[in-house]
């Protein structure tokens, strides 16, 4: 077998794998949340809980105005500081990690959880941006 298929072959297994990731998460996403435009993430966030999932040095650099910090890496030890009984509003910087914090949210009870679509990359709202000496 010649190097050629070699590469063809890790590389065709690569996009495979990615192909299965990603609808993974789609279904994760389907089973757990509602993922919610801009516009509606904008226009009920002061009913809701905001949390932004992404590591605490990401957040302190630039976060969604208004929102918490609760680190995925940490989200089993402080999900008990969110009530249940109002809506989540759950975003990271694209999407996958906001997935799985809803996935894991909904195993723990809550229920009316929502992804923003386009995560923190996306986002045009306001925001609170750390300064830049």
């Amino acid at each position: 077998m010649s190097i050629w298929w070699k590469i063809n072959i890790v590389l065709i297994t690569i996009i495979v794998l990615y192909g299965l990731y990603e609808l993974f998460v789609r279904i994760m996403v389907k089973r757990s949340a509602k993922v919610i435009t801009q516009e509606e993430f904008q226009s009920g966030m002061r009913k809701a809980q905001v949390i932004d999932v992404r590591e605490r040095d990401e957040f302190n650099s630039k976060h969604i105005l208004g929102a918490r910090s609760f680190p995925y890496t940490m989200l089993k030890e402080t999900m008990s500081s969110l009530r249940k009984d109002q809506p989540i509003y759950i975003y990271d910087q694209n999407k996958s990690i906001s997935a799985r914090a809803a996935n894991l949210l909904r195993k723990n009870g809550f229920t009316n959880l929502f992804i923003l679509k386009g995560g923190m990359q996306d986002w045009t709202g306001k925001v609170k941006q750390k300064k830049i000496d």
